[in-house]
C-alpha cells in the first residue's frame, strides 16, 4: 500500500473516531444563542503556495509532473479562489466525496482554504 493511501485511511479512521466522540457529549446551545457565521478569510498567495505541495503531485500544478497520468483529476490552476474555497470547504465538511480529498481537506484551516485558493487562482 502506498505511504499516501495508509495515511488518508489512518486519518479517515481517526477523525470518524473523533465524530463518534464528540456525538456523545452535551448538545450544542439552542439555534438562537449562535454566534453569526465568520466572513470569509482573505487569502495570502505566498502562504497557499507553501501549503499547495501535496495538490502538485495529483493535480499537475504547471511546473510539475502529475503522478497520476493514467487517472484523470482536474486541472485546479487558474480555477476562481471562490469555487477552490467552496470545493475545499465542501471535501471538509464531507458534502463533496473522494477519500484522499476528504483526507486531505481535513488539515485545513478556514485561512489555509483561503490562502490555498488565492495561490492557485493565480496560476495560468
Amino acid at each position: 500500500m502506498r505511504p499516501l493511501m495508509i495515511a488518508a485511511c489512518l486519518f479517515l479512521t481517526t477523525a470518524a473516531f473523533a465524530a463518534s466522540a464528540q456525538e456523545t457529549q452535551a448538545p450544542a446551545a439552542p439555534a438562537a444563542a449562535a454566534t453569526p457565521a465568520p466572513t470569509a478569510a482573505k487569502g495570502n498567495a505566498d502562504k497557499g503556495r507553501q501549503l499547495t505541495y501535496t495538490c502538485q503531485g495529483c493535480h499537475g500544478v504547471t511546473g510539475y509532473k502529475n503522478a497520476y497520468p493514467n487517472y484523470h483529476v482536474p486541472k485546479i490552476g487558474g480555477q476562481s479562489a471562490e469555487y477552490l474555497a467552496n470545493a475545499l470547504t465542501e471535501y471538509r465538511k464531507g458534502t463533496r466525496k473522494h477519500p484522499t480529498m476528504q483526507a486531505q481537506s481535513q488539515s485545513f484551516s478556514d485561512q489555509d482554504i483561503a490562502d490555498i485558493a488565492a495561490f492557485l487562482s493565480t496560476l495560468k
